[in-house]
């Protein structure tokens, strides 16, 4: 990954390929956003009007390279967009750190095959310097194991394709200050954890079954003092959890429940954390059509969210209990497969009758959820690619947010608000259950067509114990990008929802959520 450095040194003595400024739209046009007063200087104080020239405005994710003024030792300089200019209300305290984080990813991927780039972007807190390196770290992801020469030594290059920036150093941050260290040092344990999600995401379903994830699991949890217990499925089958065996039936590749437990000394809460895991979702007998198969590797987005998660949480040593939970299985056609029609016996002793097998992800998460719930946790967040319905109300970026507590749900969607992850909250209509009453079973896997995602979240809560505070995460939409790369998120695996639990567990661990 880029390494990321501090530096109070000046733009124009700096040695690197690139200079990356700021540039916001103004009320009269471009206008250099602080950090690059250098810059703007060694241009007569003239930048913006070149770079108007030039056809920038400082919208958002713009980009534009001119040669660097004489006297650098950097010969480009990059601008790059940050949206409107702040303004001077009160409350207007500066640019907000999405449109920092956005800025530095697009500059960072615009800097493939770079050494060095220095970014002198406005630094006037912190969050500033932590939301620049996450932008760096982020947008500087690349996935090329599968491409020749790719994932060999540091700074390989694929045959094809240049490597990523390999350094960048954050101009106007203080390297001997302890909040500016910090700030580095969660950006690089988040985003490193983020950017092992989007591998695994990226990953292909021949080389990473339920067994080849469990086993990813245990070797970074051993890495990081986190408890691991892998359930295969033999130990599943003694134990009832009818309903991930039920989904992963059909495939060679047997089901597994990986446990991953974080705690803290000095913890006073636990939160339980579980991902939906399907390493390949076919459909089972109720196979998808033609062209719904391509990227359903990436069905196994919420578990890869949840252990990322966890691992965030140790690295970073949060004063929070965190155990997460990963339902990993292979939804496969067979003559072993469950068809639709039969009725499954769940962990918690609840009967489930499958009208469909492409609903297969909220019956793995079932079982998760109960054995979750036995541990009467604080809180239990469940993150899942559950439903095409859910990208129908809300798109391709920004994922639903359901629970069984209003001020919970408002507090997720503000976590994620305040990370950068597009989230939107979203009812459980009572009305809808009646719509997966059974006449053989206590419940049915399917409901209601209209509202589906919204079914699919009643379903889920039948499998949470009395009393304790749930929330679902559709991720649905944002979990895989199939159009092209933008701000800091890459084409393919993007590690949703990482950072919201992340910052869950964070203000968890703070007592700001009660």
């Amino acid at each position: 990954m880029t390494a990321l450095t501090l530096s109070t040194a000046a733009a124009p003595g700096l040695r690197a390929d690139a200079i990356v400024i700021g540039v916001a739209k103004g009320a009269a046009g471009p206008v250099v956003a602080p950090g690059a007063e250098a810059v703007d200087k060694a241009y007569d104080g003239k930048l913006a009007g070149v770079l108007e020239t030039l056809g920038a405005s400082g919208a958002e994710g713009e980009l534009t390279k001119l040669p660097a003024p004489a006297g650098f030792k950097a010969p480009l300089v990059v601008a790059v967009g940050l949206g409107t200019e702040p303004g001077t209300k009160d409350e207007d305290t500066g640019y907000a750190a999405e449109a920092l984080r956005r800025a530095a990813g697009v500059a960072a991927r615009a800097l493939t095959g770079s050494r060095k780039a220095a970014f002198a972007l406005p630094v006037d807190s912190p969050g500033a310097v932590e939301a620049i390196g996450e932008g760096v770290l982020l947008g500087a992801y690349s996935f090329d194991t599968y491409k020749e020469n790719g994932g060999q030594a540091k700074g390989a290059r694929a045959k094809n394709g240049k490597a990523p920036l390999a350094e960048a150093t954050l101009l106007g941050g203080k390297p001997r200050d302890a909040a500016h260290k910090g700030a580095v040092a969660r950006a690089v344990a988040v985003s490193e954890e983020l950017n092992r999600a989007r591998d695994l995401i990226n990953m292909p379903p021949n080389d990473l079954t339920p067994a080849i994830f469990a086993g990813i699991a245990q070797a970074a949890a051993k890495e990081h003092g986190i408890k691991a217990q892998v359930l295969d499925d033999k130990a599943l089958t003694r134990g009832g959890y009818g309903g991930i065996l039920g989904v992963g039936g059909g495939s060679a590749a047997t089901p597994r429940l990986v446990k991953l437990t974080y705690t803290h000394p000095k913890a006073e809460k636990h939160l339980a954390y579980v991902g939906k895991g399907i390493t390949y979702d076919s459909g089972g007998i109720s196979l998808k059509p033609a062209g719904h198969n391509e990227t359903m590797k990436c069905d196994m987005s919420g578990a890869a969210a949840v252990f990322a998660a966890v691992v965030a949480a140790a690295r970073l040593g949060l004063e929070v209990n965190v155990t997460g939970w990963l339902a990993l299985a292979e939804n496969m056609p067979s003559g072993s497969a469950v068809r639709p029609g039969d009725v499954l016996r769940m962990y918690s002793g609840k009967t489930v009758e499958v009208l469909n097998t492409d609903a297969e992800g909220r019956l793995v998460l079932a079982d998760a959820l109960w054995a979750a719930s036995l541990e009467s946790p604080d809180a239990i967040v469940d993150v899942a690619t559950l439903t095409g319905a859910m990208m129908l109300a809300l798109g391709s970026r920004t994922f639903g947010v359901m629970a069984n507590d209003d001020a919970f749900r408002t507090a997720l969607h503000e976590a994620a608000d305040e990370v950068g992850e597009p989230a939107w909250p979203m009812p459980l209509p009572e009305h809808l259950r009646k719509g997966m009453e059974s006449t053989v079973a206590d419940i049915a896997n399917m409901g209601e067509r209209m509202g589906g995602g919204l079914v699919a979240g009643l379903f889920l809560r039948e499998f949470v114990g009395e009393g304790i505070t749930w929330a679902h995460l559709d991720i649905a939409g944002p979990a895989f990008n199939e159009g092209g790369p933008f701000g800091y998120t890459p084409k393919g695996g993007t590690g949703s929802a990482v950072r919201t639990l992340v910052r869950l567990a964070e203000l968890t661990a703070a007592g700001d959520l009660g």
